[in-house]
């Protein structure tokens, strides 16, 4: 059944995912403003806390999906789970990577400059309320977890749904984290946005 998934394929679109979405597009935004976008801080807050374990979850996937790739026959030993590895839910995952990744470069490309990895205390970046972020509040991380579904689904595995489950936690502990941050930023303007877009879809 191990056979049915191209490991090499998957690590090569996670791969893809993660220089697209973080990498091309800080250096854009930096281009673009002069300022690092990447503002995680590397202190005891929750704030760092939460930073330091999304980062530790993004090499988690990378080196399961790279390791995986390598050597596919490891597949067997990060708990494969049979009852889940069908044509049609491995089809799904990968139409929901792919979404994903055109939902993550829609959702950054229309926060222009406005696009941060983490909290920028320093900067008052405006509030972006139209496109996809009138139907969704929070879309790059609305893909992130479609992405880390997408990957269970495709290569289902006790090892990629504990990714998915540690990316589910993360990312709702830090989306308020930002929802806190916003209310303090722009007060009554993002109430009213909150009140009328939802959290996710």
């Amino acid at each position: 059944m191990e056979s049915q998934v191209s490991y090499p394929a998957l690590f090569a679109l996670t791969l893809l995912y993660l220089l697209l979405a973080f990498v091309w597009r800080s250096v854009l935004v930096w281009r673009q403003t002069g300022a690092n976008p990447y503002v995680l801080p590397q202190d005891d807050s929750p704030q760092g806390y939460v930073g330091a374990a999304m980062r530790l979850l993004m090499a988690a996937v990378l080196l399961t999906t790279g390791g995986l790739a390598a050597a596919s026959q490891a597949a067997a030993l990060v708990g494969t789970l049979p009852w889940l590895v069908s044509p049609a839910l491995q089809g799904g995952g990968w139409l929901l990577m792919a979404g994903a990744l055109g939902l993550t470069l829609v959702a950054q490309a229309q926060m222009g400059a406005s696009w941060r990895i983490g909290l920028d205390e320093r900067a008052r970046t405006a509030l972006v309320q139209s496109g996809v972020f009138a139907r969704s509040r929070n879309p790059i991380f609305l893909a992130m977890r479609l992405m880390l579904l997408g990957l269970f689904l495709a290569a289902p595995q006790a090892v990629t749904l504990t990714l998915l489950v540690a990316g589910e936690v993360l990312m709702q502990v830090q989306v308020r984290l930002e929802e806190a941050y916003l209310h303090g930023v722009h007060g009554e303007t993002y109430q009213a946005y909150r009140a009328r877009v939802p959290r996710w879809w």
